[in-house]
């Protein structure tokens, strides 16, 4: 990570201490780093909308989702997080989680045909290459 220098310059990241957070969560609301605790625009508008339905819980909600892009995965939760804003579905852990691990299932493994590869080729190239630097 790079060193941020100046007074007011700082970078936190959310996994380093999410697990307090999700202890005390109304500690959240007063956090003095709370923006870095958005990793993407989805995340900031997830919690807006979060504050809008149920301003008691929202916190409490956000952090649990949080949570479970630093144990999942970020990308995986931004993804479901950005499908219930588009169908307007309400957010909660339950259902991004269902996404995150529909979208897990769905993502496997694929299986690959690679072609042998025909080592004779590089003998051809070595020659040719020795006959040039002979002439």
């Amino acid at each position: 990570m790079p060193r941020k220098r100046g007074r007011h310059n700082h970078h936190i990241q959310y996994r380093h201490i999410i697990d307090s957070l999700i202890k005390k969560p109304g500690a959240f609301e007063n956090y003095r780093y709370k923006e870095d605790l958005f990793p993407s625009t989805r995340f900031r508008t997830a919690y807006d909308v979060l504050r809008s339905q149920n301003q008691s819980s929202a916190n409490k909600i956000y952090l649990k989702i949080l949570y479970l892009a630093a144990r999942e995965s970020e990308s995986s939760v931004d993804i479901a997080l950005a499908f219930l804003l588009e169908q307007k579905i309400s957010i909660t852990v339950d259902n991004v989680e269902k996404l995150v691990n529909k979208r897990q299932e769905i993502s496997g493994p694929k299986d690959i045909m690679i072609d042998s590869v025909r080592l004779d080729i590089y003998d051809t190239f070595l020659a040719a290459g020795r006959e040039g630097k002979n002439k």
